[in-house]
């Protein structure tokens, strides 16, 4: 199998760049593509193919990552590979995010959250997309965010996980003063990635990324997208002026973000969102629990009337699944209450016409 990685000329055409790879069973066609955009060059990868009337699949990582290190486990997962045949993927990288990227010179000005979200539109242009499925991380859940409000018929749907929209109040502002005096680059970073408590319980992975970042070539571009992270505005979000696709939020019950998560949840239109809570996870759940996310995803594109006649496997294999689920009727949320759902009854999850609060 080969490997084309089109890149653009001086003269504005394509020049390709052919390397030959070994590719396990089940995998298709990627390209790299540097795409122009109003603020700068961005780099993205395409797996599959443009030529397609399903949405593609569009994905932005978290500040300290790229796209391969926040989304290789998760695409390659056997059971995503149901999805991954069925729809284009296309993974965008921050400016001077991806692997092997150049130092940014000292004195350059990276571009603000709200910029690069400005960047998107000439990505479904170069690859003649009408609509993607965007999800998101961390920082990618907020760019995501700020494109979906400023696009929304570009946006079939939209997974945020571990969304902050908002940014530092005072006290927090004071402590990340302190702290930035205090800790290095990194540091700061794994402490948005990484909880305490995840810290202490799952040192193996919090001491790979900890070493990738440290050692990072272009460690200056990191710092630059976490100082432009760090300075985002806040994302204006209630019922009223919302987001016109179906939202499904995902958070770890250890994740640093948590609370931030089921804020934003609470303002979200209850009609069209569904929230996914995942119990024994952190900060980086589609790297850690990448079986219940694969399930969920499926769950909530069959809900857009995709794949609707896939089969859940995990279910499948299980009697029951327990699901914490609390609805809002007229606005006005009611009390939680369990329900246990056979798999074997034929039973099709809520769709993303209702709230669904699952710890699962």
């Amino acid at each position: 199998r080969c490997v084309v990685s089109l890149l653009p000329s001086a003269e504005g055409g394509l020049l390709g760049e052919l390397q030959t790879q070994m590719h396990e069973p089940g995998a298709y066609s990627k390209s790299e593509h540097s795409i122009e955009t109003p603020h700068g060059l961005l780099h993205v990868t395409l797996h599959g193919t443009s030529n397609t009337r399903r949405p593609a699949i569009l994905t932005f990582h978290d500040v300290g990552l790229d796209s391969k290190s926040c989304f290789s486990p998760l695409f390659k997962f056997e059971e995503m590979q149901e999805i991954v045949k069925n729809f284009t993927l296309v993974h965008i990288d921050a400016p001077g995010q991806e692997e092997g990227a150049t130092a940014y010179p000292m004195g350059y000005q990276y571009p603000s959250m709200e910029q690069i979200a400005e960047m998107i539109p000439a990505v479904l242009t170069y690859f003649n997309f009408r609509t993607v499925i965007g999800i998101g991380v961390g920082s990618g859940s907020y760019i995501l965010s700020r494109f979906t409000m400023a696009h929304p018929d570009s946006v079939e749907g939209l997974v945020l996980i571990n969304m902050d929209p908002e940014t530092r109040g005072w006290m927090d502002w004071a402590a990340q003063k302190i702290t930035t005096l205090t800790s290095s680059i990194t540091e700061q970073i794994l402490s948005h990635l990484f909880s305490q408590e995840e810290m202490s319980a799952n040192a193996d992975l919090v001491r790979s990324h900890r070493d990738r970042i440290s050692k990072a070539p272009n460690l200056i571009n990191i710092e630059l997208f976490w100082r432009s992270y760090n300075s985002r505005r806040d994302l204006i979000i209630d019922r009223n002026s919302n987001f016109k696709c179906p939202v499904m939020l995902v958070v770890g019950d250890q994740a640093p973000h948590e609370e931030a998560a089921v804020e934003c949840n609470s303002k979200l239109d209850p009609t069209t969102t569904s929230f996914l809570k995942m119990a024994d996870a952190g900060g980086l759940p589609q790297l850690t629990q990448p079986s219940k996310l694969t399930e969920a995803f499926k769950y909530f594109i069959q809900g857009m009337g995709y794949m609707a006649s896939s089969i859940m496997t995990r279910l499948s294999r299980s009697r029951t699944a327990s699901l914490s689920s609390s609805y809002s009727m007229d606005g006005e949320r009611q009390r939680s209450r369990t329900l246990s759902q056979s798999s074997q009854g034929g039973q099709m999850p809520p769709s993303p016409s209702h709230t669904m609060e699952v710890s699962c």
